[in-house]
């Protein structure tokens, strides 16, 4: 009776020390979970923080520029009844659409200042 009793103790012991493993595993799982979804929440906290901040830059781009070639434009029509007159347009067109253009390349650079890491893959 004592080696019976004996044995269904340490069988109840094996399966107590099995379980408090595998628990101990699912908390070592359920922990790098947890960190992998606060990594991934700052990273998009990063990203919409530089959209936004990108935002304003990147409208004054676009109006700058849109500024600048429609001047040119207009003084490339000029060109025909009023030269002097369109050829300076066109110069200060020019020049206004390539600040336009700088400042929205500047306003692009800002959303993406490297190229992303690749994806880990863990086993």
């Amino acid at each position: 009776m004592s080696r019976f009793f004996i044995a269904v103790t340490f069988l109840g012991l094996l399966s107590m020390s099995n379980s408090w493993a595998q628990s101990s595993s699912q908390q070592a799982n359920l922990d790098s979970l947890r960190r992998s979804i606060v990594q991934m929440d700052q990273e998009l906290y990063e990203v919409q923080l530089n959209l936004h901040n990108s935002k304003k830059q990147l409208k004054t781009g676009i109006f700058i520029a849109t500024i600048g070639y429609t001047v040119t434009i207009i003084g490339g029509q000029l060109l025909g009844s009023n030269p002097d007159a369109g050829k300076a347009l066109l110069y200060v067109g020019g020049a206004t659409g390539i600040v336009g253009t700088v400042v929205l390349v500047n306003g692009f650079n800002k959303i993406s200042l490297r190229a992303p890491d690749p994806p880990r893959i863990s086993p």
